[in-house]
C-alpha cells in the first residue's frame, strides 16, 4: 500500500476511525467521490465534514503519493512554507532538524507567540517568536466538551439528541473547532515522535478551515479558504481550552448596522443637506463625509463611495424622484376666495352632509346621520381632464446594457374626458352601464374646437336625465369648479363694470352675431362679427317695503324723450332706486373694479351699484337650467382642487394609462383611456371623497391651505379633524 508523506517525510498513514462516541457523524463522513482505494488518503480528509468534490480534494491534498509534499509547496494557503524557528535564526550553524528536535511540537504558522504569559507573548510577537500548541490532553478534553455541547447527552440511545439551542452561525463555528481537534489528535496519533509533530497544529486548522468553509459557504464553491480562517479557528480553540464558557458566539444585534444608523450622525448629515437647498445629490453627502472633522468622528481614513452615499440617503428617507406637487397656492388665500369658501360653499356642503352617506375605514356604508325617513343626498363632482397619446411613465429600472431609443416628439394627439363621479355610485351611468354622462372630446382648433359652456350644459342635461330615470328616490347635487366656462351668464346679464355715468346711446352688451342655424357670422378679415344688445332688467326693493320692483335700464322709446331708447347711466339708475346720496358720489375709483378699496362698498357710484342684490346674485346659465329641472348646483371655491376628489380619480386613471402600450392611433387612445378609467373602482373613490371631506372640516376650523394639507395627511382616513388640531399645529410650528 502506498504511503503519504508530509513535510520532512512524516508518515501519515490512515489509522482506524475512532468509535462513534468520540467522533460525531459530521466527522465520520467519507467522500463518495473518491475511488475505492480512498482508505489511503490522509485521515483528516474524512473528518472535514460534508461531501467534498474530488477536484477539491486533489487541489488541497494533492495526489495520494505526494499529499503533504504539495501541501508544503503551498497548495493549502498560497505560499505556506515554514519560516525558520527563532533559535535557527539566532544560530544559523544548526540545521532545521536539530532545531525541531530542540523545540519539539511547535506551531509554525503563527509568527506571533512563543511564551505562555501575556507579557512574554506580547514581547515575542514583536520579536517574531512562536507559540506552542496545546497538549494532546487539553485538545482531547476540549473535543469531548464540544461533542457534549453540540450533542447534549441523552437518557437512552433510542431518544433523539436534545436541541442545543445554538444559532446556526455559532454551531458552524463549533463544528469547525471540533473538526480541528479531531484532525489534530489523529495526526498526533499517527506521529508519536515529537520531532515529527512540527506544523501539525497549523495543518489541522487549515484542513478544518476547508471543511467548515465548504459547509458554510456553499453558494461560493470556487472560493478557497485562506490562512485567516484557519487562524481564527485556532484562536477559538485556544480560548475554549482556557475557558469553557468562551464560545465563538455571534452578535446579531450589530449585524447589518451602518454608521448612518447613529441618529446623531444622521441628523448632522441631514442638517447639512438641508442647508444646501432643495437640489442636492449623493456626491454632496460624500464630500461632507470626506471633511477632516467628519473622518475623525467616523474613525475613517477616507470618505465613503458614491454608492454608499446613495444607500445612506435612502436610509435617511430620501428618494430620487420628481418634485412632489401639492395644491395650488395662486390665490388660494385671496380674500374674495376665502370669503366665498367660508361663507357660501362650506355652509352649503354642511347642510347637505347630514343627508349624505358615510363610509367607514373598511368602506362599509354607515348610513346617514339624520333620520332615515328623509331623502338621501348624492353629490356628484364634475371635472375635465386631458389624456395624451405619448404620455407614458418616465421613471423605471433601466439595465446598464440598454441604449437610447428614438421617441416621438411632442405629447401626441389628445383626448379630453368630462365626467361626473360620486362616492355612492362611482362614475355617473345607468346601473347596466349602457347610458353614461361621460363625454369624450377631441380638443383643438382643427379638430372639434373647445369644450364651451354650451357643451357643459348639454352634458349636465344628459346627466340629469339619467339621474331622474334611474335614481329617482334620491336628491342630487351637481358640483362644478369655478371656471369661467361654467360660470357663464346670459348675454344680457346685469353687470356694472362697463356702465357709463350718464345717458349713452352707444352702451350695450357686445355678443357674437349668430345666423338662424346657430353658426357664427364672420367678417371679411376672418374675425367673428359682433353686435350689441340691451342689458336685461334689474330689480330693487323700495325702502321700508318688501315689494320687488322691476327696473328697466333704458329710457322708453318715446320720440318726445330727449334720450329715447338710450342707456340711463349709473347716476339715474341709483336715483330711481332712492339712493340719492350715493348718486352724488364720484363715478368710479379707477378704470378697474380692483382699484376700489377692498372692504368699502360705498366708495363710488359704480361700486354701490355693483354691490346691489340684483347685480350680485345673477345666476349662471348652468344654474338656471338645472334649477328648472329641480337639481341644485354648487361651485367650488377657486384654486381649491383638493375639495374635488375627482382630481384624484384622474390621477389614479393616468397612472394606469401610462403603463399601457404606447400608440399614436386615436382609436387606441380612446380604448386605453376607457380601460384606464375603469381601473378606478368605487372603493378608491370613497377614500378620495373622505379626504376631500377632511379638508372641508379643516377649513371650517379656520386652518389655512398649508395647515389643512398637514392636518389631512396626519389624520389620514378620518372624515373630520380633531378639535385639538390648533395646538398640534402650534407644536409642529406649521403656519
Amino acid at each position: 500500500m502506498m504511503r503519504a508523506y508530509s513535510r520532512n517525510r512524516k508518515t501519515i498513514s490512515p489509522p482506524s476511525i475512532p468509535s462513534p462516541e468520540s467522533i460525531s457523524p459530521f466527522h465520520q463522513h467519507k467522500s463518495p467521490t473518491i475511488e475505492d482505494d480512498a482508505n489511503e488518503k490522509p485521515y483528516f480528509c474524512s473528518l472535514m465534514g460534508p461531501p467534498l468534490h474530488a477536484d477539491v480534494i486533489l487541489e488541497y491534498c494533492g495526489p495520494r503519493s505526494e499529499l503533504w509534499e504539495s501541501a508544503g509547496a503551498g497548495a493549502l494557503d498560497g505560499d505556506n512554507r515554514d519560516p525558520e524557528p527563532r533559535e535557527c535564526q539566532d544560530a544559523p550553524h544548526q540545521s532545521q532538524e536539530q532545531c525541531r528536535e530542540l523545540e519539539g511540537p511547535i506551531d509554525d504558522s503563527e509568527d506571533e507567540d512563543s511564551e505562555n504569559t501575556l507579557q512574554e507573548k506580547q514581547s515575542t510577537r514583536n520579536a517574531g517568536g512562536y507559540q506552542r500548541p496545546p497538549t494532546a490532553e487539553q485538545v482531547k478534553s476540549a473535543f469531548e466538551d464540544l461533542v457534549k455541547i453540540l450533542r447534549p447527552p441523552r437518557k437512552s440511545p433510542r431518544q433523539r439528541y436534545k436541541d442545543p439551542h445554538i444559532d446556526k452561525r455559532t454551531e458552524s463555528r463549533l463544528l469547525a473547532m471540533k473538526s480541528h481537534c479531531a484532525i489534530y489528535l489523529d495526526s498526533m496519533h499517527q506521529n508519536p515522535d515529537p520531532s515529527m509533530q512540527y506544523g501539525l497544529w497549523s495543518e489541522a486548522s487549515r484542513a478544518a478551515a476547508i471543511g467548515s468553509s465548504w459547509t458554510y459557504a456553499g453558494k461560493n464553491r470556487a472560493k478557497k479558504p485562506g490562512a485567516k480562517k484557519a487562524k481564527q479557528i485556532r484562536k477559538w480553540v485556544r480560548d475554549f481550552i482556557g475557558d469553557r464558557e468562551e464560545l465563538p458566539g455571534f452578535d446579531w444585534s450589530t449585524t447589518g448596522r451602518s454608521l448612518i444608523d447613529d441618529e446623531d450622525i444622521a441628523q448632522e448629515i441631514h442638517t447639512h443637506l438641508q442647508s444646501l437647498g432643495p437640489y442636492f445629490s449623493a456626491s454632496d453627502l460624500r464630500d461632507f463625509v470626506g471633511r477632516p472633522e467628519m473622518l475623525a468622528r467616523l474613525q475613517r481614513t477616507k470618505t465613503i463611495s458614491l454608492t454608499t452615499a446613495q444607500r445612506w440617503m435612502s436610509k435617511m428617507g430620501y428618494r430620487w424622484t420628481v418634485n412632489p406637487k401639492g395644491q395650488y397656492v395662486d390665490g388660494h388665500e385671496r380674500k374674495d376666495v376665502t370669503t366665498y369658501r367660508q361663507d357660501i360653499f362650506l355652509p352649503a356642503m354642511k347642510a347637505l352632509e347630514g343627508r349624505m352617506r358615510r363610509y367607514g375605514k373598511e368602506d362599509e356604508d354607515l348610513g346617514t346621520p339624520e333620520d332615515q325617513s328623509s331623502r338621501r343626498v348624492v353629490v356628484w363632482y364634475h371635472d375635465e381632464s386631458i389624456f395624451y397619446a405619448h404620455d407614458r411613465r418616465r421613471t423605471r429600472w433601466v439595465h446598464k446594457s440598454e441604449t437610447a431609443k428614438p421617441y416621438q416628439k411632442g405629447e401626441g394627439v389628445s383626448l379630453m374626458v368630462a365626467d361626473f363621479v360620486s362616492a355612492d355610485y362611482g362614475w355617473l351611468r345607468s346601473p347596466d352601464s349602457r347610458e353614461s354622462a361621460r363625454v369624450l372630446f377631441r380638443p383643438g382648433k382643427n379638430r372639434e374646437g373647445y369644450f364651451d359652456n354650451k357643451d357643459i350644459r348639454e352634458q349636465a342635461s344628459n346627466a340629469i336625465k339619467i339621474l331622474k330615470e334611474y335614481y329617482p328616490d334620491e336628491d342630487h347635487v351637481l358640483v362644478f369648479d369655478n371656471a369661467t366656462t361654467h360660470q357663464k351668464r346670459a348675454d344680457d346679464a346685469l353687470s356694472a363694470t362697463q356702465m357709463t355715468k350718464g345717458p349713452s346711446a352707444k352702451f350695450g352688451v357686445e355678443v357674437n352675431d349668430v345666423a338662424e342655424d346657430g353658426k357664427k357670422r364672420f367678417r371679411e378679415d376672418g374675425k367673428v362679427l359682433k353686435k350689441k344688445i340691451h342689458m336685461g332688467n334689474g330689480w330693487f326693493q323700495r325702502l321700508g317695503s318688501d315689494e320687488r320692483v322691476e327696473q328697466c335700464l333704458y329710457f322708453p322709446d318715446d320720440p318726445d324723450h330727449p334720450h329715447t331708447g338710450q342707456f340711463k347711466g349709473i347716476t339715474n339708475i341709483l336715483r330711481e332706486r332712492g339712493l340719492h346720496t350715493e348718486a352724488e358720489l364720484r363715478f368710479r375709483c379707477g378704470a378697474k373694479m380692483g382699484d376700489c378699496p377692498p372692504h368699502d362698498t360705498g366708495c363710488c357710484q359704480r361700486r354701490v351699484l355693483y354691490s346691489q342684490p340684483d347685480f350680485v346674485n345673477v345666476p349662471s346659465l348652468l344654474e338656471t337650467e338645472c334649477a328648472e329641472k329641480g337639481i341644485q348646483v354648487l361651485f367650488l371655491p377657486k384654486f381649491h382642487c383638493e375639495l374635488n376628489f375627482i382630481e384624484q380619480c384622474w390621477g389614479a386613471a393616468k397612472r394606469a394609462y401610462r403603463l399601457m402600450p404606447a400608440s399614436s392611433s386615436e382609436a387606441d387612445l380612446e380604448k386605453n383611456v376607457a380601460q384606464a378609467l375603469a381601473t378606478v373602482d368605487v372603493v378608491q373613490m370613497r377614500r378620495f371623497a373622505t379626504r376631500s371631506l377632511r379638508f372641508m372640516d379643516a377649513y371650517r376650523k379656520g386652518l389655512t391651505g398649508t395647515q389643512a394639507a398637514w392636518a389631512a395627511k396626519r389624520y389620514r382616513g378620518h372624515r373630520v379633524i380633531p378639535a385639538s388640531i390648533l395646538q398640534e399645529l402650534l407644536k409642529a410650528n406649521i403656519k
